[in-house]
């Protein structure tokens, strides 16, 4: 191809042939036609290359890339790979809707770095979820409140993500290697625009949520512990920022559990959470929801028939 697109979509996959199939196509359906797209392969055992190969068009790239069970260094090679000005992230088991490219390549100008939109959840729970907002994603911000952004729903300029080293490739924030690209992207002043529109759905199925929950969290803390500011390490606003978002991460973690079904195993870590910031009153409603979702289950395991 002698074209040079403008949009390259980065797709990781490792036997994920059965989703792959709808991302491809949701990605064929948008009306922003200037793309291309690779799809970097993590040597998948299913037919992962006939799905690729069924849809003959020359601008989906197939990339076979052992990444050693690092999501990130299969979208680094991805990255090391495109032709095009922006970059896409789409996950093998996620969506867009038609307009997704053209309503994001509308918002970028000289100045702005990164567009992102909301998305669908879909499967056992279905809900809206909107990134962002602005005032969620700067440094500070990204770094007292954790992770406010998602892959498949940003769009990113290539040269701003070579200039702060793409994903980070370290195995202890493996699930978390996003958010530490968002703090790197927002600590160089970069501007991030948020659409307050679904332009996509993100699935929910057994094989990405069934994902530990701790290793998560402590992915997410060490991410957070990496770039805390050292200066005045003892001060007493260290001390409250520190506790505040190690209450933070645990309520994340105590809610992933409860989305699993998991009531008690979440009731430790948002109690865990308010010993560190007992201020936080999110927590003590999702002890309360855990409540009424434990005595739910609880019956309807009393009612089932032996």
């Amino acid at each position: 191809m002698s074209h040079s697109p403008v949009v390259s979509v980065i797709i990781p996959t490792y036997n994920h042939a059965h989703f792959l199939r709808d991302a491809l196509s949701s990605l064929l359906a948008q009306t922003y036609t200037d793309w291309e797209a690779i799809v970097v392969n993590n040597f998948s055992e299913d037919d992962t290359v006939e799905v690729v190969e069924s849809f003959a068009d020359s601008r989906i790239i197939l990339e076979n890339f052992h990444n050693n069970g690092i999501i990130a260094a299969s979208r680094n090679r991805g990255i090391a790979l495109v032709r095009g000005k922006y970059v896409a992230f789409l996950d093998s088991d996620d969506t867009w809707y038609p307009e997704k490219l053209a309503q994001c390549m509308e918002h970028f100008d000289n100045s702005v770095g990164l567009v992102c939109h909301g998305l669908r959840w879909i499967g056992e729970q279905e809900r809206d979820m909107f990134c962002g907002p602005e005032k969620r994603a700067t440094f500070d911000a990204l770094l007292a409140n954790g992770n406010c952004i998602t892959p498949s729903a940003t769009v990113v300029v290539k040269d701003l993500l070579e200039s702060v080293g793409c994903f980070s490739e370290d195995p202890a924030i493996v699930t978390a290697e996003d958010y530490h690209l968002w703090i790197k992207l927002a600590q160089v002043g970069n501007k991030m625009i948020f659409i307050k529109e679904i332009l996509g759905q993100y699935r929910i199925h057994s094989e990405n949520q069934s994902g530990s929950v701790m290793r998560q969290l402590n992915a997410d803390l060490r991410v957070f512990n990496e770039f805390l500011p050292k200066e005045n390490l003892y001060s007493l606003e260290r001390e409250v920022r520190v506790r505040r978002r190690y209450c933070i991460a645990y309520y994340g973690a105590g809610r992933a559990m409860q989305r699993n079904g998991k009531f008690e195993q979440s009731w430790t870590l948002l109690f865990r959470g308010i010993v560190y910031w007992p201020f936080f009153m999110k927590s003590y409603i999702a002890i309360m929801f855990g409540l009424v979702g434990a005595t739910r289950q609880w019956r309807k395991r009393r009612l089932k028939p032996e």
